[in-house]
C-alpha cells in the first residue's frame, strides 16, 4: 500500500450506515464514514499506518441496486480519482424483487455491472478494484427464494472479479461461518443489516482479503 491513497467505499445502506452527507467530502471524519464495517476498517488501516497520510471516503447510499450505483457512478467514484474501489452491492437488487417487483434480474444485474466495471477501468486504468459479494442470513426479512437468488449474484461477483482482475470479498462463506458461534439474528438482525458485530466481523474479513 503506497503513500496518500484514497480508499473509496461504495453500495447500499450495509455500506452506507448512516454516514452523514453533508461531510461526505471530509476524509477519514466520523460522520462521513458511518458506524459500519467502512468506518471499522478505516479505524484500523489508520491506527495501523499513520505515516502513509491514507484517506477514506464513504459514497454508500441506502436502498441502492446496481442501476442506482450506475447511474451515480461518475461523479461518486470516477471523479473522486481514488486508487482503492470497495463495492458492495445486489441485496437490494433481490430485495426490491421480492417487496415490489423492482429489482434486477440476473441478468441485468451482470450486464449493467460489467458496464461499471468497464467504464471504470476505462477511466481508472490503475484502480485496484474489490468487490464484495452480496449476503444474507436465515431470518428477519429474508423468505424464501432469496438465498437462491443472492446465490446467483454471488456467482456473478466472483466471475466479475477474476474477469477485472479484482480482490474478491466473499462475505457469505464468512457469515456463514459465524453462524457456527451464534445464531443469526446476532449477526444481522433482519438478515441483512449487520449488526456491530457483524460489521466488526466484515471489516476483519475485508481486511484479509483485500491484504491491507
Amino acid at each position: 500500500m503506497k503513500n496518500n491513497q484514497l480508499i473509496l467505499f461504495q453500495g447500499d445502506s450495509i455500506t452506507d450506515c448512516g454516514r452523514d452527507r453533508a461531510m461526505q467530502d471530509h476524509f477519514n471524519h466520523n460522520g462521513a464514514l458511518g458506524s459500519g464495517y467502512a468506518s471499522h476498517v478505516a479505524a484500523g488501516l489508520l491506527a495501523d499506518f499513520p505515516a502513509r497520510q491514507l484517506r477514506v471516503l464513504n459514497r454508500g447510499i441506502s436502498g441502492n441496486r446496481v442501476v442506482d450505483l450506475y447511474a451515480r457512478w461518475k461523479s461518486d467514484a470516477v471523479n473522486l480519482k481514488p486508487d482503492i474501489i470497495s463495492i458492495l452491492i445486489g441485496v437490494n437488487d433481490t430485495w426490491h424483487e421480492f417487496s415490489s417487483s423492482n429489482g434486477v434480474e440476473l441478468d441485468r444485474f451482470e450486464k449493467i455491472y460489467r458496464m461499471l466495471l468497464e467504464y471504470t477501468r476505462q477511466r481508472l486504468g490503475g484502480v485496484q478494484l474489490v468487490l464484495c459479494e452480496p449476503f444474507v442470513l436465515p431470518c428477519g426479512v429474508v423468505v424464501d427464494g432469496w438465498p437462491e437468488d443472492i446465490a446467483g449474484r454471488q456467482k456473478i461477483v466472483a466471475a466479475l472479479a477474476g474477469e477485472f482482475d479484482a480482490l474478491h470479498v466473499p462475505f457469505q462463506e464468512m457469515f456463514n461461518r459465524a453462524l457456527e458461534e451464534a445464531p443469526a439474528e446476532y449477526w444481522a438482525g433482519d438478515g441483512v443489516h449487520p449488526s456491530p458485530a457483524g460489521h466488526a466481523r466484515m471489516a476483519q474479513f475485508w481486511r484479509s482479503y483485500a491484504g491491507l
